[in-house]
């Protein structure tokens, strides 16, 4: 039985903006539940102590994707998703914080210019697929990372509801 559309889509107001203000990480082990309905995260539990970090992003300067790929001969699809980051300042305290998020697989959340919410990594978790760091050339360069992450999920990315996102912070 062939997968049944179920909406259209119609032009709206031109009142959207690219790019993300902030992504919050926790490992994927620290998530023991996600519930989710038509596409919205609605709720999710943190083992006991553990929360979601907040990284600030510079202004224009982070952004995500979620691509499909799609076998036709195998019947296949799925969704890979890609989040790049920036964080200013070299520092040895950062360098031992990204460290540790190479080192895990992790879920995040975005906050995108819209103030909607997504989690990217919801089923699989997100790997750093690179990174790049430097002091720049002349004064005005950035001093600071660049951090790339990858993730390859069987759904679409997640939009996060309201009352789930306000509570990231507070530990499980």
């Amino acid at each position: 039985m062939p997968c049944a559309l179920t909406q259209g889509y119609t032009l709206d107001c031109k009142d959207s903006a690219g790019g993300i203000t902030e992504v919050y990480f926790i490992e994927k082990g620290n998530l023991s539940g996600i519930v989710s309905a038509s596409g919205v995260v609605t709720g999710l539990t943190k083992a006991s102590g553990k929360r979601f970090w907040k990284y600030e992003l510079p202004k224009e300067t982070g952004s995500f994707t979620h691509n499909p790929t799609v076998s036709n001969e195998n019947g296949t699809v799925f969704f890979e998703q890609n989040l790049t980051i920036v964080v200013n300042k070299l520092s040895a305290a950062i360098n031992t914080e990204l460290k540790l998020l190479a080192q895990n697989i992790v879920v995040a959340v975005v906050k995108d210019n819209n103030n909607k919410f997504w989690m990217l990594g919801k089923e699989r978790g997100l790997d750093m697929s690179g990174s790049t760091s430097g002091s720049g050339t002349a004064f005005g360069d950035r001093s600071g990372y660049s951090l790339v992450f990858v993730g390859k999920e069987p759904d679409q990315l997640y939009e996060v509801s309201s009352g789930v996102a306000s509570a990231l912070e507070t530990a499980g």
